[in-house]
């Protein structure tokens, strides 16, 4: 009580005394503190019932004020006062010691002020970040410490600083053999901390020898050179770092969201030496993949795919929840928020930690939780199990943006091989071999995931993806006939025995009949008109021969879509023309090839094979009449993603029917061909097959409610689906042909 009164007197006589300059105001504050430890026996009062708070605050405010009043960079008395002095040295000595209890408290308010308040670079100054850097030692120490707010405070208006001046950061970067201060025989770091004889301000033996890096003259200025803590860095403790990742424990959420905001800020400094230091001599990889392999651990082994893939996005430290409500949702929802959403905390960081930095951590997160957590689960037999880690892993994918990870996750997942594939080698990396035989599982479910895993896989900015999945195989154009014509196989009516015979083809004929072909004007009616010059491309087949080619694969009596409004083929177009773009968009970083490989320079002569990948979904596709309505949407909706890919083999090998395929090969235009065929056999035997074809498509439309059950519905399903894939090619390759037609010279 009689020290609150003293206060309170002590405020009146400052207000009614008259104004001094600032620096004696300011001398007058500090040696009120120092006397405080002089004369005051009682050090188990807590600092709130002394005058140190409110005089720390006047000391903070004539600093503000000073700098205020002058120009901008130059340096006050007061402030030279203060770091002649050594008064942080002084206040880190009793923030140690917390003497009086929550004086540490006090100190690290008094820091994060002034660093914060005072514009001009203080840092720089070796009586400045010496303290700092002790001071930052000092965080962390204790889990759930009363003075956490505020050393999470501190902590991060340092990394902002930081983040101003990257080139700081080489103070920070403490060698672990022989710290800073033992470096200096004199001055407050070469003496014993004692709380007996503080620094009151006035000259003392100690002070008067300055480290050697202090110039003699201007001492209060002085700056030091930050290579001097740049030795050896790989034997430097990075004590920021340190600092905050013990914060990331802490029980407090609040102070983990602080904390992992300030390691965003320093894995992004460009600093190499630090880089290397956070990476070699800190947890913070530690903390990523352990981290993360918990969070993963903690998931239900069973959970609904649905589940996965619909649960709300998620930014990390934005996660707030209700336990009753997330677990009335679905079980496991708690623990897949928290799994993705430290996922994203991970992703930001290595997209935004400095590139070797990114590297080394992404590396991590590869080797200590994607091989050693997530493929044991990826291979396992169980279906359930399968079911579960495949949907994980889809998600992972989905949500990964950061090139330094994506590049990671999608080594671990198609393997780092580049030379063409061959049936013996298909099993070479097991993972990737057991991810594409999943695309054709026993499982419907499974098969599903799957394939789409590799839809949202196929569309990432990674070209290791589509070279690793497709076009290693399609690299030399091997899938072309490149014998003389002499040396070819006896041909039947003009072709080869087990070619696709276009033109003898009723659908291919030189004359077709008008309702099952689209006019020159039709088709160009989508698009701007073409010049003549433009209206073909040098070896390339007419686009409108290739349009009409898949608009006639299927037979009329298999057609539905003209009896249902607002199902035509130009209700692709808009969205093959945007897709397109998006594409090209993503791959024109790729440098491709705007013309196939010339022949002259194409290994033809080596055996052709499709890649297990488009082995897969060929033989899926294959199986269209005979397969459920959900897996013949997802195994077009990848085929049809892959021919929208701006490369010109890909265009070649899946979009043009009129190529002379090498014997034994097969492309996707003689899949669906093959298809058709056993679509025309099957026709005949199903009485009133279209009525009940469009029947069916009004059903799935929800034109038609459910009644009884349809005799072969999986083949009318199919059917329509063929269909419908048909136009969706047709508008692909159209969109195509004009993209390239516009761009030529």
């Amino acid at each position: 009580m009689f020290s609150k009164f003293t206060s309170i007197l002590q405020h009146a006589v400052e207000a009614l005394a008259p104004s001094l300059p600032l620096q004696e105001d300011f001398v007058y504050h500090w040696k009120a503190i120092t006397h405080y430890y002089i004369e005051t026996s009682d050090d188990k009062a807590p600092v709130t019932d002394t005058n140190i708070p409110s005089h720390l605050e006047q000391m903070l405010d004539i600093l503000t004020q000073e700098e205020g009043e002058r120009e901008s960079g130059e340096t006050g008395p007061c402030m030279e006062y203060l770091l002649h002095h050594k008064i942080l040295e002084t206040l880190y000595t009793l923030g140690k010691a917390d003497c009086p209890p929550g004086m540490k408290q006090q100190v690290l308010t008094f820091y994060t002020k002034l660093l914060g308040r005072i514009r001009q670079p203080l840092l720089p100054h070796i009586n400045v970040h010496r303290p700092v850097q002790k001071l930052i030692r000092l965080c962390g120490e204790v889990l759930a410490a009363p003075t956490e707010n505020e050393e999470i405070q501190f902590l991060c208006i340092v990394c902002a600083k930081l983040k101003q001046d990257p080139y700081l950061v080489n103070f920070f970067l403490e060698n672990k053999t022989k710290r800073p201060e033992a470096k200096s025989p004199g001055g407050a770091d070469g003496t014993k901390e004692n709380l007996s004889a503080p620094d009151t301000g006035q000259p003392q033996a100690e002070e008067q020898a300055e480290p050697p890096e202090v110039p003699q003259a201007a001492a209060a200025g002085a700056y030091s050179s930050p290579a001097r803590n740049n030795n050896n860095n790989s034997s430097n403790n990075y004590n920021l770092v340190s600092s905050l990742l013990n914060l990331t424990k802490s029980p407090d959420g609040r102070i983990v969201v602080k904390a992992c905001e300030g390691l965003m800020l320093l894995v992004s400094l460009p600093e190499p030496a630090a880089a290397k230091c956070l990476t070699e001599n800190t947890g913070l990889c530690e903390l990523l993949t352990e981290r993360l392999s918990a969070f993963y651990k903690a998931l239900p082994q069973s959970m609904d795919p649905l589940d996965i893939e619909t649960v709300e996005s998620v930014n990390w430290g934005l996660d707030v929840y209700n336990l009753k409500e997330d677990a009335a949702i679905f079980t496991g929802k708690r623990a897949l928020i928290s799994f993705l959403s430290w996922l994203d905390y991970c992703d930001q960081l290595i997209k935004e930690a400095q590139k070797s930095a990114a590297a080394v951590m992404a590396r991590g997160v590869r080797e200590k939780f994607f091989v050693s957590v997530m493929e044991p689960q990826l291979m396992q037999t169980s279906e359930v199990g399968i079911l579960t880690s495949t949907a994980l892993l889809n998600r992972i994918i989905r949500q990964v943006t950061s090139e330094a990870l994506l590049q990671e996750m999608v080594c671990f997942l198609l393997g780092e091989e580049k030379e063409p594939e061959t049936l013996a080698t298909i099993a070479q990396n097991p993972l990737r071999h057991r991810l594409i035989e999943h695309c054709d599982h026993l499982s419907d479910e499974i098969s599903i995931m799957t394939l789409r895993l590799f839809e949202h896989l196929i569309q990432k900015p990674n070209q290791h993806i589509l070279h690793s999945l497709v076009l290693r195989s399609l690299e030399e154009r091997n899938y072309l006939e490149n014998k003389p014509q002499e040396e070819r196989e006896p041909l039947e009516n003009g072709q080869p025995h087990d070619a696709v015979d276009l033109e003898e083809d009723p659908l291919f004929g030189d004359d077709p009949s008008p309702e099952r072909t689209l006019s020159s004007s039709d088709w160009l009616s989508a698009s701007p008109p073409q010049s003549p010059e433009n209206s073909k491309s040098e070896g390339k087949t007419e686009v409108h021969k290739i349009v009409n080619s898949f608009l006639c694969l299927v037979p009329d009596e298999a057609k539905s879509s003209y009896h249902v409004e607002g199902t035509g083929y130009d209700t692709y177009l808009r969205d093959a023309h945007r897709q397109f773009r998006d594409y090209c968009g993503v791959c024109q970083q790729w440098d491709w090839r705007g013309h196939p490989k010339p022949f002259e320079k194409c290994n033809l002569d080596s055996p052709f094979f499709e890649g297990h990948f488009l082995k897969v979904l060929f033989d899926r596709m294959g199986r269209i009449l005979d397969q459920p309505y959900d897996v013949n949407l997802q195994v077009t909706s990848v085929l049809s993603k892959l021919s929208l890919l701006p490369h010109p083999h890909m265009h070649e090998y899946l979009l043009d029917p009129y190529i002379n395929l090498a014997p034994g090969c097969r492309s996707l235009f003689s899949v669906i061909v093959r298809v058709v065929g056993d679509l025309m056999l099957r026709i005949q035997r199903i009485p009133d097959f279209t009525p009940k074809l469009l029947l069916v498509r009004k059903r799935l439309l929800g034109l038609e409610p459910e009644g009884i059950n349809v005799d072969h519905m999986t083949l009318l399903e199919g059917v329509i689906v063929l269909e419908e894939f048909c136009k969706e090619l047709a508008a692909i390759a159209f969109v195509k042909f004009h993209a390239t037609a516009s761009s030529s010279p």
